[in-house]
């Protein structure tokens, strides 16, 4: 099959929405100054991270200068010597502290120029501004710049009275925080009353209503321990030598941002290596990487030619070994594996390696969002999902270190464990199959039988989700069969580790395996054999999609949290039933979601198979 028609086959979705930041004028504003003359926020007179004497005052400083490209209708009402009144303009970019107001009307324009006093008000549309800051403001604020361009078009920066997040908290977070924990509260409530009932008719059906038990038990338990939770503050003393791999196999679209959130770190640059593999990629992914790698060498003041690499492999030889290649040239301990389509935040890299102070930590996930969050419900769905499964699920696991799966997007490694598993990790075969998917849960499980693994929520990534249902469900069932593998494979060791942790994660192999059969009896044998309708398995069910939900809008504030209860149904009526046909296709190593050689070679089979169907008929 050519290259041309492997593109055929890749088939083009939906435009992903994303939010729309204000280009800096600089290629690189977040890199330290070799020369320590000025950093990414110098001009706010800020100064330097590692001068600061607060670290998250400065990380806040810097992300509230992030502009937003918006298109909002504001209300401008102003006075004058005791005269009121008001008109409508445009907000054209926006950020925490100010806004840039668009007038044409001359007027309008003599009007909040001699204004002795101005109020805005707006509302900030879902998908324009970080999740969690949707909402209808109403502020006083005051001109901080003005000039007239072309065509007397007016600009005019206005500076709020206050930051918007502090606005938010003051206006809704109280409100949602209220609600959110009486809905907790009773939701709680319920499913332990619930589980009572099962304690009290467990006679009648020992195993179901052990089950049940055991999964609420799960569950309940998941929530609670990442109560518990935190992430490792920043010590800006400590920078070890960090390597970030980036493998790329097809993805001319997105590898150029990549490669620039690597090297856009705030992290000392003589510490900081950024390595990209093409793992011979159909597309025009080479071309572009040569591309920003040859205009990131022109930036003198960051000795990024003697930090930034590319290799382009002579053939396809899968994920694996393009990470392989990629450590093996690598100059420091710690090694980051980064995907492709993942974006990182300027201080990703210096929250992710804080974990590595304690010499037995073997490996640290970073947190993983949804970059195109509102490109439609799909994508909605997945961004709730995505965070509980991180900011809940890992942060648990975190307490006991022992996180089962150091994420793809995110995640750093010793250089010395994947040195010396890295044959066994490039050879794995499963049911004598080579495994070709699943590298870091495979990875995680080299490391977690010698060593510890650690979650930190503060190092933060953006990766790109399907918007489409087709190559999402080929996706979950990549992720099901890997999932299913490594568990196997970590059950014969997860034994040793902390008591509490090690049955937890028993218990968390176990609940999903036989989840399919428990939705069976209750929805088909009991209505059909004993005609009850099952409303306490319903009841049970809706009740463990509105704690997702509820928490989703507890800690993120989020418009989207409604979509954690959709995600549950969606599981339930399709997702649940791919973990059948995943105990019996171990043995399939396709992605599903690119044209990888397997995928090749899949497609080829189909279509022969197809001609002699033809044939014969």
């Amino acid at each position: 099959m050519t290259g041309k028609e492997i593109e055929k086959k890749e088939k083009v979705y939906e435009e992903d929405v994303f939010l729309e930041t204000k280009e800096d004028r600089r290629l690189l504003p977040n890199v330290p100054d070799d020369t320590q003359k000025r950093s990414n926020i110098d001009r706010r007179g800020k100064g330097r991270l590692d001068d600061s004497t607060n670290v998250n005052d400065f990380i806040k400083a810097s992300e509230s200068g992030i502009r937003y490209k918006v298109n909002y209708k504001v209300k401008v009402i102003f006075e004058n010597n005791g005269v009121k009144g008001s008109f409508y303009c445009k907000g054209i970019d926006i950020s925490m502290t100010g806004i840039l107001l668009e007038i044409y009307n001359e007027e309008d324009r003599e009007k909040i120029e001699t204004a002795d006093s101005i109020k805005l008000n707006f509302e900030i549309i879902p998908g324009t501004m970080p999740e969690g800051m949707e909402m209808t403001v109403k502020t006083e604020a005051k001109i901080a710049r003005s000039k007239v361009v072309d065509r007397g078009r007016g600009l005019y920066g206005l500076q709020f009275k206050e930051e918007l997040s502090i606005y938010s908290r003051r206006k809704k977070d109280g409100y949602i925080l209220t609600i959110s924990g009486i809905l907790l509260f009773f939701i709680t409530a319920f499913i332990v009353l619930m589980r009572a009932e099962s304690v009290i008719y467990f006679r009648f059906n020992k195993w179901l209503y052990l089950y049940s038990i055991i999964a609420a038990f799960f569950l309940l338990s998941r929530y609670l321990f990442a109560v518990f939770y935190k992430s490792i503050p920043i010590d800006t003393k400590f920078t070890p030598g960090v390597t970030i791999i980036i493998p790329c196999f097809n993805e001319e679209k997105w590898i150029q941002k990549t490669i620039l959130s690597c090297i856009n770190q705030d992290y000392p640059i003589e510490k900081l290596e950024v390595i990209v593999v093409d793992d011979c990629s159909t597309d025009k992914s080479a071309e572009k990487i040569k591309e920003i790698v040859h205009k990131l060498y022109e930036e003198n003041d960051f000795k990024v030619k003697d930090r930034l690499k590319y290799i382009l492999m002579k053939e396809n030889g899968g994920k694996r070994e393009a990470l392989s290649k990629g450590v093996l040239e690598a100059k420091h301990d710690l090694i980051v594996f980064v995907d492709s389509d993942s974006f990182l935040n300027p201080f990703a890299i210096r929250n992710l390696v804080q974990p590595f102070k304690d010499s037995k930590i073997g490996g640290v996930a970073g947190r993983t969002d949804v970059a195109n969050t509102y490109t439609n419900n799909l994508t909605k769905i997945q961004s709730v999902r995505y965070y509980i499964a991180f900011r809940i699920m890992k942060a648990a696991e975190s307490i006991f270190d022992t996180v089962t799966c150091l994420s793809g997007p995110l995640s750093c490694y010793r250089k010395e464990i994947i040195l010396e598993n890295m044959d066994s990790w490039l050879n794995q075969q499963f049911f004598g199959q080579k495994a070709t998917f699943g590298d870091d849960r495979a990875m995680t499980n080299f490391v977690l039988r010698k060593y510890r693994t650690s979650y930190q929520d503060s190092a933060i990534c953006y990766t790109i989700v399907p918007n489409d249902h087709k190559v999402f469900l080929k996706q979950q069932m990549r992720w099901k069969r890997s999932w299913l593998r490594e568990s196997l494979i970590a059950s014969k060791f997860m034994w040793k580790k902390e008591p509490l942790g090690s049955l937890t994660f028993y218990i968390g192999v176990m609940v999903p395996v036989f989840a399919p059969i428990v939705v069976i009896y209750n929805l088909l044998y009991v209505p059909i054999v004993h005609r009850i309708f099952p409303t306490t398995f319903l009841v049970g069910l809706l009740l463990m999609a509105m704690l997702m939900s509820t928490v989703q809008l507890l800690l993120r504030k989020s418009t989207t949290w409604v979509f954690g209860i959709l995600f549950c149904i969606y599981y339930e009526a399709v997702l649940l039933w791919q973990m059948p046909i995943a105990w019996f296709t171990f043995w399939k190593s396709t992605w599903g979601t690119r044209m990888t050689p397997s995928d090749v070679d899949a497609q080829l089979k189909k279509d022969k198979k197809r001609l002699r169907k033809a044939r014969n008929v």
